[in-house]
């Protein structure tokens, strides 16, 4: 029996394993998990990676020898990617993390750094690691974007006040970046987004967990009670939560009669507030 070339003859290996496992184990193969193929002309999947094996006919080593072909390669799979970068755009434009912006700059840097370095440590064994430089885009324009709304001003005034250049054993990179000094002697907090060299490792030590991207949905407003300091008096004690509706009711009051604790709401941009017993019948009476 012939073949009509070495993606056929793969084919046909994979069927007849999967008759001679059925007929004499009783055993099913999984499509999605079976995977025989001539790893040049498709890519198999294991752990994340795309295995390859490179045939490149045109490129030639110093000694005119082609010795690029027949090496294993391993590349960053395609669609991991656009999934990821789609956890940061919604129509074509950047995402606002509203559930962060109730954080300090600090905590919004680390966690999109945690999440970025997360997946460049995993995938530096991959020789597209570079690919990943697009991640870090659209991850820096949703950074800025939710950093805007919260102080509600604009990119510009953001990158200008966070933008450095970091020294990296590779080299200079750019980043964002945020201090927090602490005093009396003690040294400086420091997050930074970015700065991370895309360059492949090839003694990198691949820790099997896949990286998970951080959905920061969970209720803050459990910690500003237990914290028992009134928003607006800032007052210690046994605290309260005041509710509206919408933040379009906020609008309702005129330019220079909006009261304290409207304003707050509006600048912090929540729909709560926490407030002791008196502040909160006192917002009530008006």
């Amino acid at each position: 029996m012939g073949f009509s070339g070495p993606k056929a003859e793969a084919e046909q290996i994979k069927a007849d394993l999967g008759a001679y496992l059925q007929d004499t184990l009783k055993l099913e193969l999984s499509q999605e998990k079976t995977l025989i193929t001539h790893a040049s002309t498709q890519a198999a999947r294991f752990l994340g990676y795309h295995i390859t094996v490179y045939h490149r006919d045109h490129q030639l080593a110093t000694d005119k020898r082609r010795r690029t072909n027949g090496r294993v390669g391993l590349w960053i799979p395609p669609d991991v990617i656009e999934k990821k970068r789609a956890l940061y755009k919604q129509g074509g434009k950047p995402v606002r993390r509203m559930t962060l912006a109730s954080q300090e700059d600090y905590t919004i840097l680390s966690r999109y750094q945690v999440e970025y370095r997360g997946l460049v440590q995993y995938y530096q064994l991959a020789s597209t690691v570079g690919w990943l430089d697009a991640l870090r885009w659209d991850m820096q324009q949703s950074l800025l974007h939710t950093l805007a709304a919260k102080h509600q001003t604009r990119i510009s005034v953001l990158l200008r006040r966070y933008h450095t250049t970091v020294m990296t054993p590779d080299g200079k990179r750019k980043c964002l970046q945020v201090t927090v000094e602490r005093g009396e002697g003690k040294k400086p907090l420091i997050a930074r987004f970015g700065g991370l060299p895309l360059k492949r490792n090839k003694q990198a030590i691949l820790v099997d967990a896949t990286p998970t991207f951080y959905q920061a949905e969970r209720k803050e407003i459990t910690q500003r009670l237990h914290a028992h300091r009134c928003e607006l008096c800032h007052l210690l004690g046994e605290c309260e939560v005041h509710h509206i509706r919408k933040m379009a009711d906020l609008d309702t009051y005129e330019e220079g009669h909006m009261p304290r604790w409207a304003y707050i709401m509006k600048k912090k941009r929540r729909k709560t507030l926490v407030v002791c017993h008196a502040c909160h019948q006192a917002i009530h009476d008006g």
